[in-house]
């Protein structure tokens, strides 16, 4: 019942923020129509930090109480990183061809350090699958989790640290957004991160059963 209750409330929240970005919200004067990329751009990306953040708090957890459990929520809440990783940076290509007039700038460091975050957690996967030991995986990729969260940091400060193509932070300074576009990508971020909880309920609980099936597999033989 309270998976159903989430479900819905992710439905309600995602319909919610789409009905804002297409219709609510005003079409921004100089970029136009393309600037509501910049509702679905920035909560992909919150989400993809965040699900790193708990893939780095789960590795870490996995390696101090060695605990199954943990290692399964590292593992699901990177693949719901991963996917919402590539996302941003599919949006931000897009957003970024007609506003700066390419598809991608190197100079820009928020660009460039969240490319580096999607690799580190593409390495994630890669630890898992070459280890010849389903538990040396697990250790190896909980550490390549925990030396990727060192890159979130660099991802959120990038853009005060150091000059390039990508605005600074304007949602919360004054003046910076108007008060709907505000409103608007508030509530984007909401609605994704309530999806994230969802995606990552689904997927924790897919493992479980695969798990469980497996067990009975070898108890079959």
């Amino acid at each position: 019942m309270k998976r159903n209750a989430l479900l819905m409330l992710s439905f309600i929240l995602m319909v919610a923020a789409l009905y804002l970005i297409f219709i609510y919200v005003p079409t921004e004067s100089k970029m136009g129509v393309v600037q509501r990329i910049f509702y679905l751009m920035v909560p992909m990306g919150w989400i993809a930090m965040l699900a790193f953040i708990v893939t780095a708090t789960g590795s870490i957890l996995y390696l101090t109480k060695k605990s199954d459990k943990w290692d399964a929520l590292a593992l699901s809440s990177c693949e719901v990183g991963v996917v919402f990783t590539t996302l941003a940076l599919v949006t931000g290509s897009i957003w970024a061809k007609p506003v700066w007039g390419v598809w991608w700038d190197w100079g820009t460091p928020r660009l460039t350090s969240t490319l580096i975050l999607w690799f580190i957690y593409l390495a994630y996967f890669l630890a898992r699958n070459l280890a010849t030991e389903e538990y040396r995986g697990a250790t190896f990729a909980a550490v390549a989790a925990i030396i990727g969260l060192a890159d979130i940091p660099i991802i959120i400060l990038a853009t005060t640290l150091w000059q390039g193509l990508h605005p600074p932070p304007l949602i919360f300074q004054e003046g910076g957004l108007d008060p709907k576009m505000r409103f608007t990508v508030l509530m984007s971020v909401i609605a994704f991160t309530v999806l994230y909880i969802v995606l990552l309920r689904f997927r924790i609980s897919l493992r479980q059963s695969e798990a469980e099936l497996g067990t009975l597999k070898e108890l079959d033989e």
